[in-house]
């Protein structure tokens, strides 16, 4: 009998690139976000979370100079263009960063469904508690999802699914459109710290634009 081969097809939906942000990068950032965290003036000056949806204990921009010396800003460029490349086969010549961010989230907090700005957005761990604890009642064949980052897209339906969880890694990077509705859900059983780094920039347009001129 003729071996048959399956070849599973996804054309549907988003895109998304999955990356690892090199450990200098982190370990900068990391060291950086620490000093803010210590200085409230410099704290109250990179406020970012009255123009922010999470229900966290921070929000805060970070500097140019910080996403420059950390290298930061390079590794986003280069890997918007990569992305784009895979994806497209097409070279932009434009990426302009808006602005990108630290959420420093604690147990019970949580960020809501919601959209960026821009054209590209992207979400990473820094720092990941060891644990986000654990369902209140038994649940059999019911993934936990304390402290995910869930990815929304269209509704679910056969063969569909409309939902990515992301369990958070330090390391880990996804970059999406910006039009890409997520979420993170609330943690518990710990006092660490779950720090997030998100951003928003814009590439060529008529590579974005995908309907052309009106």
């Amino acid at each position: 009998m003729e071996k048959i081969e399956y070849n599973l097809i996804k054309e549907f939906g988003p895109s998304i690139l999955k990356v690892r942000i090199p450990a200098n990068i982190i370990n900068n950032l990391n060291l950086y976000i620490d000093n803010i965290v210590d200085s409230k003036s410099k704290s109250e000056e990179l406020n970012h979370g009255e123009k922010l949806v999470g229900d966290v204990t921070q929000e805060f921009k970070l500097e140019e100079e910080i996403m420059k010396k950390s290298g930061w800003g390079n590794f986003l460029a280069n890997c918007v263009g990569k992305w784009i490349e895979l994806e497209l086969k097409k070279k932009i010549t434009k990426f302009q960063l808006v602005n990108s961010w630290i959420v420093r989230q604690f147990e019970n907090e949580y960020n809501p469904t919601h959209w960026h700005g821009g054209h590209i957005s992207g979400a990473g761990f820094l720092k990941v508690p060891e644990t986000l604890g654990k369902h209140v009642q038994e649940k059999q064949n019911r993934e936990y999802r304390g402290g995910n980052l869930q990815l929304i897209h269209g509704s679910r339906m056969f063969l569909c699914h409309s939902t990515m969880n992301i369990l958070p890694k330090v390391g880990d990077f996804y970059f999406f459109p910006n039009y890409l509705m997520h979420t993170v859900f609330p943690f518990k059983n710990t006092k660490e710290e779950r720090r997030s780094i998100s951003f928003n920039a814009y590439i060529d347009n008529d590579i974005y634009n995908v309907y052309g001129k009106a």
